[in-house]
């Protein structure tokens, strides 16, 4: 008998941390999946990278919105990205303290040669996986996001349905 899941025990009570545990889960699992198929870049650099190479040339901000994930953070990768030289930046030509970033040949490459060998099978293995789910999970999680989004948990608490 092992010991009991009390995240999951505790449903929407800790509804965020199981969220998080599940996006840790993915984010390990997609980088064995990479480093099998010969990608040694972290697994959290392949969303800025195809936010790149679908929208081209983003401010740190611009950046940070498509992908979903504070500034902070898309900064840090950004440092690992361009001593990698996978990135480059430079400032905007409308304002010159706005810093553009886009991909350098390199990224480019690596981006062609994930969409190639890494990125279908990594998408197919999720979807698989989410395949036995009552219900589309993205779309779950897409209303979830909304509903945050629309009302925050602070103002549900404040203000809860009749």
């Amino acid at each position: 008998m092992g010991i009991e899941d009390v995240v999951k025990e505790l449903g929407h009570l800790s509804l965020g941390t199981r969220l998080k545990r599940i996006g840790e889960t993915l984010q390990a699992q997609t980088q064995a999946v990479l480093a099998e198929r010969g990608f040694e870049q972290p697994a959290a650099w392949f969303p800025l990278l195809a936010a790149l190479d679908r929208l081209g040339p983003l401010s740190v901000g611009e950046l940070s919105q498509a992908v979903g994930v504070s500034q902070p953070v898309v900064t840090r990768s950004l440092r690992g990205l361009e001593e990698d030289g996978l990135v480059e930046s430079g400032a905007a030509e409308a304002d010159r303290r706005v810093r553009r970033i886009a991909l350098s040949r390199k990224g480019r490459g690596l981006v062609q040669r994930s969409k190639a060998r890494a990125w279908p099978v990594i998408e197919a293995a999720v979807a698989e996986a989410c395949a036995g789910l009552h219900g589309d999970l993205l779309a779950q999680l897409a209303a979830l996001e909304d509903a945050l989004a629309e009302q925050p948990l602070a103002q549900r608490i404040r203000n809860p349905p009749p």
